[in-house]
């Protein structure tokens, strides 16, 4: 991306677990200013970016995508040099109980913020016109899964979705890809691994598993626990994410995974054993006495791996953390705010935004 002043992002879905990590970094480190567009479902918490506040570099608008004309007084108003797109149903179980939702924000939603980027972008010239990007942020699910001695999806992978989110995402993923064929938008595709780290809504395994062994409640391994996920921690992501916005090429999709292959069994075994070791006091030692086996759910992907050599040959990014040193700095995040944890497990958070924000 070409000149000198601090850039504008555009991050939708920017409250949510991994986009208020992005939102936070870009910030706090003064690489950007972030005008943050999030609907605030039931994962996208505002606490999430409490420390922003009242920052010069950042602002918010509640919204859905659906809504053209607050997207489109976002682009005029602000004139971002990038959009970063987060916004996404993400969770595999909701998405096979409810997937109408799936369809409405990752396949529909997409399509709103492209074509108002696309008309946007189309008024730019020069430098700005060059420099533009639209980062569109996918997962490794698309691809589908791999037995045990298969090699890692890479950029080239084939997509075989196998739940509806996962089919979702591909259909954005198509969605932005067809946006640069035909109209020539700058867009950037990543397709990232099982992200884990600090805010991330307790549905999910790793955060599900240390706040349910801090309070002695079962910890639950779907089928036999041998499901394989590649690990990546959230702050390695958001880094990666900026050096593809940076220095990826147009056109171009880069795969962005932990580079830490664990089995479902071994990741929560790896959590005991750590929270054993920081809480020698807890009266629920050892931990892993709370594993609880419980029913497969439908379509379960065996095999998720990464293979992440273009990112690394091409932009020279590698994960910074280990998947212990993760954990362990997850770990320490959750027991350190308590306040978070509370008012995201007893939904307090959402009555402050129905009153805050006019909930309807």
């Amino acid at each position: 991306m070409v000149g000198t002043h601090k850039r504008t992002f555009l991050v939708t879905g920017g409250s949510g677990f991994i986009g208020s990590s992005f939102v936070l970094q870009s910030v706090m480190s003064g690489h950007a200013r972030c005008v943050n567009l999030d609907k605030l479902t039931y994962a996208g918490n505002p606490l999430n970016l409490e420390a922003l506040a009242d920052h010069p570099d950042y602002t918010f608008f509640r919204g859905d995508l659906g809504d053209r004309d607050l997207t489109n007084g976002i682009f005029r108003d602000f004139q971002p040099d990038a959009v970063v797109n987060f916004a996404a149903e993400s969770h595999v179980d909701r998405s096979i109980h409810d997937p109408g939702v799936f369809i409405g924000t990752n396949v529909v939603g997409t399509w709103n913020l492209l074509d108002e980027t696309l008309r946007y972008w189309e008024r730019l010239d020069g430098e700005r016109r060059e420099g533009f990007r639209f980062l569109h942020v996918s997962t490794d699910e698309v691809y589908g899964s791999l037995g045990p001695q298969d090699p890692p999806f890479h950029e080239g992978t084939p997509y075989d979705p196998s739940s509806p989110y996962s089919a979702s995402k591909a259909a954005a993923d198509h969605l932005v890809r067809a946006c640069h064929r035909t109209y020539g938008l700058p867009v950037l595709i990543t397709n990232c691994s099982n992200n884990y780290g600090p805010r991330q809504f307790p549905e999910k395994l790793i955060p599900l598993t240390i706040l349910n062994a801090f309070q002695g409640k079962p910890l639950p391994l779907y089928g036999d626990g041998l499901n394989v996920r590649d690990w990546l921690y959230v702050e390695d992501h958001c880094a990666a994410l900026r050096t593809v916005l940076e220095r990826g090429r147009v056109g171009h999709t880069y795969n962005i995974g932990g580079r830490c292959e664990r089995t479902n069994l071994d990741t929560v075994t790896t959590l005991c054993r750590l929270m054993d070791e920081l809480f020698p006091e807890s009266p629920h030692r050892p931990h892993e006495s709370l594993m609880a086996f419980v029913k497969d759910r439908p379509g379960h992907d065996r095999r998720y791996a990464v293979d992440c050599s273009k990112i690394r040959e091409e932009l020279g990014w590698t994960p910074s953390e280990s998947f212990e040193s993760g954990l362990r700095k997850t770990i320490l995040w959750y027991r350190a705010n308590g306040p978070w944890v509370k008012s995201v497990q007893s939904g307090a958070y959402r009555r402050w935004i129905e009153r805050h924000y006019g909930f309807h």
